[in-house]
């Protein structure tokens, strides 16, 4: 796998870990909380890089196809 590719199984898999919606995977973060952030700006680091790629997921309707990359805990 790639680099590129672990980074986008790790995104989608990463939990938030404050907020309303602590503890929920990434890709299942609804679009609006996504989109709060985008006004808002995205927090600093890693998790910002990670909020605003499900943004762009979530902005394009690709979230679906990326459904088989959730692992169960």
């Amino acid at each position: 796998m790639s680099d590129d590719q672990q980074y986008l199984v790790d995104t989608v898999n990463t939990q938030m870990p404050f907020g309303k919606y602590a503890g929920c995977k990434l890709l299942l973060l609804p679009e609006p909380y996504l989109v709060w952030f985008h006004k808002k700006g995205f927090p600093h680091g890693k998790l910002g890089k990670q909020l605003a790629l499900m943004y762009e997921i979530k902005l394009n309707g690709l979230e679906k196809m990326l459904k088989p990359l959730l692992k169960t805990d």
